[in-house]
Formats: C-alpha cells, structure tokens, sequence
C-alpha cells in the first residue's frame, strides 16, 4: 500500500526475540515508574479541575477536557493491567480504580485484554477477544442491517462513530450473558466496577452539576471515539503473526495513547513502560519493521487519507473461522 513506509528491509526472516526470564524482566523493571504515578495523579487532577473550575465558564471546554482525559485513563488502565507502574497487581488497580469512563469494567478488561495478547491467535474472531473481524458462519446469520453498520464500522469514521456504541453494548451484553449463567468472577468485576462508579456518578451530577447522561454521551463517548483511532489499524491478518500488528511512527496523539501506536514493540515487550517505547523503537527502527513486515504508517494522517470512508479489512476474517458452523474456542480453521 502506498501509505506504508517503504524503507524498511525487505528480509522478512527478521531475527525474533530471545526469551526474556522473570529475573531479567524485574532487574529491567524499577520497584515503581514515578514518571506512571505521575501521570496517572496528573489525570485525575486534570479531571477534578474541568469539572470544579472550566466548565462553570465554558461547559463545551470542559467536556472536551473530560474526553481527552477519558482516552488517556484508558491507555493508563492499559498500562497498569500490564504490571505498571508497582510490582504490586493491587496497588496498581488501585490507581486506577475510578472509571473515568464510565462503561468498561477494569478487571473484565484486563481479562480479555491479556488474552489478546496470545500473538498466535491474534485477529481469531473466537480466540481474541479484541478481533474486529467476524466468523464467515456468524455473519451469515447477523441480520441485514447489522451486517451494513459492521461494513461501515470498518471504514475508520465508521469506527470512530459507530465504534463506541456498537463496542460498549456487544461488550456489556457478553458479560451480562456470561454472568447470567452463572460466572461468578465477572459478576465480582462489575460489582467492583460500580463501586468505582459510584463516586465519579456523584462528583459529575452533584459537584460538578453535569446531567450524567450529557457526561456519558459526550466525555464517555469522545473518549472511546478518540482511542478508536488508534485502534481501528492495531491489527491486521497476516500469516505470519508478528505481520499482524502495526507501527505507527509518530503522531500528536501519540502521548495520549502513551506510545502505543509503536504497537508490536510493545506487543514483543510488554513489561517495558510506557516512556521508553520511543526509544526501544528508535534506536532499532529498521529491525522492527522487519519484524512486522513492514506494517508500518508514518502516522494517524496518512490513516485517515487512506481509510476515512472506505473499509481497510474486510468483516469476514479472510482466513480463519471461514466455514459456516459456529465454533467456541477450538483451533479450527
């Protein structure tokens, strides 16, 4: 494709990576990322501030301010599932336990986060939990106008529109489903979800005197809509697994998504934070593109260009899942 970097080494046997032992990875870690905690105290305060101070004087600032701190929380929440900025789980969720947000429960999150992350299984609409592609047999049966608004949502405004409210309802009503059946830990992850919730519903209705509807609808939304920016080219299907995840070399979003848009480095090296991905790239930049084979934008830009309004993958996952029975958690292709 035209809008891929095209510098990069044309070796497609990149060398891979030895594995790393507990060991190493504590002696790499510091005991606690004062530059995490930071950001982490400075987001809250961010947040508190909009609502106590910016939007008596202009409320369309002030949500604005709430949407981008709801993006940022979440890719802080993503940097704390993977064992940041403490050694203690705990301490970590802690953090990181008012959901800002509002929809996403943390430690359901976790969860089906870290399941994505098995490489191997990377894009299977069954095994990763984040796939946005679909089982040939499962999209035969959507009905029709839910088969339109899934080809819309894989055009990248689609994704931004559409993405949130489609994600957020799919997601609650997995959880619900599975909780109805009877799975006591999810039922304990939402338990603790409210608990969280419960003071940002407070501090946004009663102190900040924002309707919790226009918080949800606006800051809630936004914020899921910013972040489906970066996550509507994250992954792709590539026969080789490590082709399946992009490299997005540098944008203004960036720090908002703490670097993530250098996603297979941090795929490859997930226990490294979040403030030395730039480097980690930098410094072996051609090695990573061989590593991904050359899956890699100069930007959210050149994203955008290319993909605004018309699909970058298609629905049906073009090579897995593709017969026409449902499956659940096999390895058939």
């Amino acid at each position: 494709m035209d809008n891929f970097v095209t510098d990069a080494s044309e070796d497609l046997d990149a060398p891979g990576f030895e594995p790393v032992s507990d060991s190493e990875r504590s002696s790499a870690i510091a005991p606690v990322e004062w530059p995490t905690v930071a950001l982490i105290l400075g987001c809250h305060v961010v947040w508190l501030g909009a609502g106590l101070f910016v939007y008596p004087l202009s409320p369309v600032l002030a949500l604005a301010v709430f949407s981008l701190c709801v993006t940022f929380h979440s890719s802080l929440q993503h940097e704390v599932l993977h064992g940041h900025p403490t050694r203690n789980p705990l301490i970590n969720e802690m953090l990181v336990f008012l959901p800002l947000g509002l929809f996403y429960p943390y430690r359901s999150y976790k969860e089906t986060h870290l399941q994505h992350h098995t490489d191997e299984r990377l894009t299977d609409p069954y095994d990763d939990p984040e796939s946005y592609y679909r089982a040939f047999g499962d999209w035969l049966r959507l009905p029709r106008v839910m088969r339109f608004l899934l080809t819309i949502n894989n055009t990248l405004v689609g994704r931004v529109l559409l993405g949130p409210p489609l994600n957020v309802i799919g997601f609650t009503m997995s959880e619900w489903r599975a909780i109805g059946s009877g799975d006591r830990l999810k039922a304990k992850n939402w338990l603790l979800h409210v608990l969280g919730a419960i003071p940002v519903i407070f501090l946004v209705q009663t102190v900040f005197c924002i309707p919790i509807i226009v918080y949800a609808t606006t800051a809630g939304y936004l914020g899921l809509a910013v972040t489906a920016i970066r996550s509507y080219s994250e992954h792709q299907w590539s026969e080789n697994p490590d082709g399946r995840t992009i490299i997005v070399e540098r944008s203004l979003l960036a720090p908002i998504f703490l670097y993530n848009n250098l996603h297979i480095v941090h795929h490859k090296l997930p226990w490294v934070p979040w403030y030395r991905l730039p480097a980690t790239y930098r410094t072996r930049s051609v090695h990573w593109q061989e590593v991904n084979r050359g899956y890699v934008f100069r930007n959210y830009l050149a994203i955008i260009r290319a993909f605004a309004f018309r699909m970058k993958e298609p629905v049906v996952h073009p090579a897995l899942r593709c017969d026409t029975h449902p499956q659940i958690n096999d390895d058939t292709k």
